[in-house]
């Protein structure tokens, strides 16, 4: 056949008219299944491609998912989106990608500009307030990775669940006195960490210093480096490995080493984090696991033509032991 494939085509193909092939790809529910199984098998054969240009002036959708993330150098979210875009790609949606900066304002103005050209979003851990998330989930489908707001549906880890096998894991070693080196106020998953380390490390009789809130970044985790010093403990958790990553950086400027001076244990599991010397001791998040999560459940909201689905389940997180953690030197009788 010369020349691209056209609905005319598919139509004579699958012996329908050019009204059902239409609707077969843009209103799939309205065809009986019998004949959408004809049209699409057709549609295979002759290698079809639809108008996406003339279905969204049909209907009104553009046929494409929007990603939001606010830093794409932090090594967390590269994993998260290949978890959206390979499922996005499975379901036939093109996928728009828009990075905020940290900035909660921009995010809020890239979210409405980037709902004039999708019909449906995903968040990674959005910095924005409850009150614009829940204004833009009135616009458009929407689903939250990393973040919880009522009535808003999201993918979340059990953050809990792995800080309390941190805290024990550090209580093992004979570790009292511990740091938290904190993520920004803004963030909701570094309030949600910071909240589950008091809430362990007091259920474990230990002690947590504060060492103070901090950039999520390498630079964050060295500029962090002083104050740990400061802070007179054995061992310090910190908010995630990249700002681990660089907190020890800066204490090896300082002539500290880790882990024979200092314990340090990051979260998140990076691809870095096995790789550094000493590999980090850490916890392991299902990043690319929850970015193909919530792209199937954006895509359930986004074709459903009854009751909404149900939500995603909370993931699972893994303690990841590595080189970054050893016990404290034993004294006393214990010693002996």
């Amino acid at each position: 056949m010369s020349g691209p494939v056209t609905i005319r085509d598919v139509a004579r193909a699958a012996d329908v008219s050019p009204a059902t092939v239409s609707r077969t790809f843009v209103r799939p529910e309205k065809v009986d299944a019998v004949t959408r199984e004809r049209v699409l098998s057709a549609a295979a054969r002759l290698d079809y491609r639809p108008n996406r240009a003339a279905q969204s002036l049909i209907t009104g959708l553009t046929g494409n998912i929007g990603i939001v993330v606010p830093d794409l150098t932090n090594p967390f979210f590269p994993s998260v989106v290949r978890g959206i875009q390979s499922r996005a790609e499975e379901l036939g949606y093109p996928v728009l990608l828009v990075d905020t900066g940290e900035d909660a304002a921009r995010e809020s103005e890239l979210v409405t500009r980037l709902g004039r050209q999708v019909d449906g979003l995903v968040l990674c851990a959005a910095r924005m307030s409850d009150e614009d998330l829940l204004s833009h989930r009135q616009q458009r489908p929407l689903v939250l990775i990393n973040r919880e707001v009522p009535g808003v549906p999201a993918v979340t880890f059990d953050n809990a669940a792995g800080i309390a096998q941190e805290v024990m894991h550090l209580k093992a070693l004979g570790h009292v006195r511990i740091g938290y080196v904190a993520g920004p106020g803004t963030s909701y998953s570094s309030r949600v960490r910071q909240g589950a380390v008091t809430t362990h490390l007091a259920a474990a009789a230990l002690t947590e210093v504060a060492v103070g809130s901090f950039a999520p970044s390498f630079d964050g985790g060295r500029s962090a480096a002083e104050k740990v010093l400061l802070a007179n403990v054995t061992a310090v958790m910190v908010y995630n490995d990249v700002m681990a990553l660089g907190l020890i950086n800066q204490l090896a400027q300082y002539g500290v080493s880790v882990p024979n001076d200092l314990t340090v244990v990051g979260y998140d599991d990076i691809e870095f984090a096995a790789m550094a010397n000493p590999a980090l001791t850490t916890v392991r998040v299902p990043r690319e696991e929850a970015g193909a999560l919530a792209m199937s459940y954006l895509n359930a909201l986004m074709t459903a033509t009854g009751p909404a689905p149900e939500p995603p389940a909370q993931l699972k997180t893994e303690f990841i032991f590595r080189g970054t953690s050893v016990r404290v030197p034993l004294t006393g009788a214990l010693a002996e």
